[in-house]
Parts: C-alpha cells; sequence; structure tokens
C-alpha cells in the first residue's frame, strides 16, 4: 500500500507533547504527521525519541538487546529508572529477571484460572446491568465499563467487596495526568503508596489464612525451589489493578463511544447481525487503551536516515501502528466489518516476551459484557458532547460517557 506524504503533511513542525491535552484529546493527525515525515521523531522538549510505523514497532516489541524495558514503560521522570520493576513488576524488566517473574506469575495466573472466571464475570455484569439498566440513561463509565474490571481484578486477587470502589479511585489517579505537569502528580504519588500498603497488608492476611485467589495461588506458585518474595508478588498485584483495570474500562467505553458514532455499524450489531467480537478487536485496534510504551535504547538505532543514540529515551507508539496507512485500509476509517487479517496485525497488546499476560481476560470481560448489554437492550445513543476523557499519557479512554438506552 503505497502512502502519500501530501495526504497528511501539515505546515510547521510536528508539535508531539504527550502531555498536552488537546494531543490527548485526538493525538491520530499527530501520528499520522509522524509516520509520513518523521517515522523516527526526536523531541527536544522532553529529550525523547518516537517511534510510529507499524514495521518499526512490530520490530521493537519482538526484538532483544535493544529496546529495554528494564527504565519503565512511562517516560514519568519519577517512574523512569532502574527500580521501575518495582511497581511495574515483569513490565519493568529485561531477561533474565523478566522471564523468572513472568514464569513464577504464571503459574498463578493460568489460563484455568482465566477460564474459571467466566461465571462470575456473567454474575457481576448482570448486577451491574440490572442496576444500570433500570434507568433509561446512565452513566457507561461510573455505572458499568468502570466497575465491572475491577471487580473482575478484585475477585482474582481477593479484594473484599467493600474496598474496591476506594482501590478503583486510587488507580485512577495513579494514571491522572494534570494539565502542565509532564510527571506523575502529587495525588498520584499518595494513591501508589496507598495501594501498595494496602496490597501488603492483603498479603500479610493470606499468608497467614490462604484462600483459593491469585494472591494466595502467587505466595505458593514455585519453579525449581525458586518462589517470589512479597515485593515482587506486590508489584504485580499493583501492575493488575492498574493494567488490568485501567485498559479494560477504556475498551468498553471507546466501543460504545465509537459505534454510535457510526449508525449503519451500530444496527448491525444491536439487530445482531454481527457479534460483539469483530466490535471488540476493531475498538482495538481503531482506539486502543494503551496508546504508547517506553524503551530505553540499549544500542544506537537507525532508521530511516535518522539515528537515535544508545542511552535514550523512546516510545513506541501502538495507537500510531494501528493507524498505519501500509498495513490498513482506510485506517482512519472505523470498520466492525474489517477483514480479519488485518485486526490481526493489531499491536494493541504488544508482543513478544512483553505480550499482555492480561490480553486473555481482558477480551474474555468484553466478550461477556457486550453481548449481555446486547442481548438486553435493542439500541443506544451515547451523548458524545457530554463525554469526559481521562488525560493520561500511556492510556486513552473516558471517565465518564452518558448514554440513553432503548430497552428490548
Amino acid at each position: 500500500m503505497t502512502v502519500t506524504d501530501s495526504a497528511t503533511k501539515a505546515h510547521g513542525p510536528i508539535a508531539f507533547d504527550p502531555y498536552d491535552y488537546a494531543f490527548q484529546d485526538d493525538p491520530y493527525p499527530t501520528y499520522a504527521r509522524l509516520r509520513n515525515e518523521a517515522p523516527l521523531h526526536h523531541n527536544e522538549q522532553h529529550d525523547l525519541w518516537v517511534l510510529s510505523r507499524h514495521a518499526d514497532i512490530q520490530q521493537a516489541i519482538r526484538s532483544e538487546g535493544v529496546y529495554s524495558n528494564a527504565m519503565g514503560v512511562t517516560i514519568d521522570r519519577s517512574a523512569w529508572g532502574p527500580d521501575a520493576h518495582k511497581v511495574m513488576s515483569f513490565l519493568g524488566m529485561d531477561p533474565p529477571h523478566q522471564t523468572r517473574i513472568r514464569s513464577l506469575v504464571s503459574k498463578g495466573f493460568t489460563p484455568r484460572r482465566v477460564r474459571d472466571l467466566e461465571p462470575q464475570i456473567q454474575r457481576l455484569t448482570e448486577l451491574y446491568l440490572d442496576r444500570a439498566l433500570a434507568h433509561d440513561g446512565f452513566d457507561w463509565i461510573k455505572d458499568f465499563a468502570g466497575k465491572l474490571p475491577m471487580d473482575v481484578i478484585s475477585e482474582m486477587m481477593g479484594v473484599p467487596a467493600p474496598d474496591r470502589d476506594e482501590v478503583r479511585r486510587l488507580a485512577d489517579l495513579v494514571v491522572h495526568r494534570d494539565e502542565g505537569v509532564d510527571d506523575v502528580p502529587a495525588a498520584g504519588v499518595q494513591a501508589s503508596i496507598e495501594l501498595f500498603t494496602y496490597y501488603a497488608d492483603m498479603l500479610a492476611r493470606r499468608r497467614a489464612a490462604p484462600t483459593d485467589d491469585l494472591t494466595s495461588a502467587l505466595l505458593v506458585a514455585d519453579l525449581d525451589g525458586d518462589r517470589l518474595s512479597d515485593e515482587e508478588i506486590i508489584a504485580f498485584l499493583f501492575l493488575m489493578v492498574v493494567a488490568g483495570n485501567e485498559t479494560t474500562t477504556k475498551l468498553l467505553g471507546n466501543a460504545a463511544f465509537h459505534l454510535t458514532r457510526h449508525p449503519d455499524q451500530h444496527a448491525d450489531v444491536f439487530e445482531q447481525r454481527v457479534g460483539v467480537e469483530p466490535w471488540i478487536e476493531e475498538t482495538l485496534r481503531y482506539d486502543t487503551s494503551t496508546q504508547m510504551l517506553a524503551r530505553h535504547l540499549l544500542a544506537d538505532v537507525a532508521l530511516h536516515g535518522t539515528v537515535a543514540p544508545k542511552g535514550s529515551k523512546l516510545l513506541i507508539l501502538l495507537g500510531s501502528a494501528n493507524r498505519d496507512e501500509r498495513v490498513f485500509r482506510r485506517p482512519d476509517s472505523y470498520d466492525i466489518h474489517r477483514d480479519k487479517a488485518e485486526l490481526a496485525q493489531s499491536l494493541s497488546f504488544g508482543g513478544g516476551r512483553h505480550f499482555c499476560l492480561g490480553a486473555n481476560l481482558a477480551r474474555l470481560e468484553a466478550q461477556i459484557a457486550l453481548r449481555e448489554f446486547v442481548r438486553r437492550v435493542k439500541s443506544i445513543e451515547v451523548d458524545h458532547d457530554r463525554a469526559v476523557r481521562v488525560h493520561s499519557v500511556n492510556v486513552r479512554g473516558f471517565a465518564s460517557l452518558p448514554i440513553t438506552v432503548e430497552h428490548r
């Protein structure tokens, strides 16, 4: 597929600032300019390099020894450094440390444990839909999409029901970024401390009285006599509540927002001519929850006549890769009828050693939630003008999404 610069080229220098609220509101025009004018771009303001093309990002996330995770996956100054693994678990590591932690965690976070969650996900979906659909209008995020993933993760980990709203509030603060502040705000730092304290207390209780939840399973996970330390378990629980909860909430919000901007496709879904899986997969491609991830360069990277030097901070733009004209036909069009072979090229869950461990859980939650919603509801309308976006560097989605429904 050929790409002409004239289709996307604008005047003036490229203004790429991931902390800028205007950019966060709609990053895709900037992504297009990056892909076509500066596919390896240097941002002087934050002294970081940016990869935007699908092929380059696919190579980066699957290669070894150059694009390192060991300094973390966010560009925030307070989170970037050799201690990133203390809050990001194996996501902030390279092999062999990453291999060890992921292997041990996988002893507890098994495919079977995910499959066994299906009845609980169905029960929680019905619980929150019963409450929300008692009204013709409600907030899709606050009343449903923000509650379900947190409850699923919390049930898996063993967080009691009365604590879940507070845990979600803290998780929201961790990812939020204040306008004009290019680092984790004070409220986010405090929220992180409170979450770590909470999980440390929960872990101590499980050690004294084990149950059948994931936290207890991680305590006894064993790999040839090697076990996870308390600090390693707490870091993984922190990663789960932030990454696992936030990204699935954003997926459900983005799915409702974009489908309702396309009446024909909305009709196809709610008249049940098309299942929810294509709706989910196109949403993941078109407006992925995780937009970008940071890497630390362990060697020079030479691409497109430009060299990013060893030691640099680099961003891989997953959101841009999923809109690359070189891979996807009409990439800026939302199309639930898109060919499966194209959708298979989506990089929403990353790739290689760091392919998202929770991808199957996220898809399972979304499938159950949206399938049950479509079974109960004939059509929906979203008040797009009143939608409130989350402002975050890495995550893209909504904090509030008012909708009205027509019941079946």
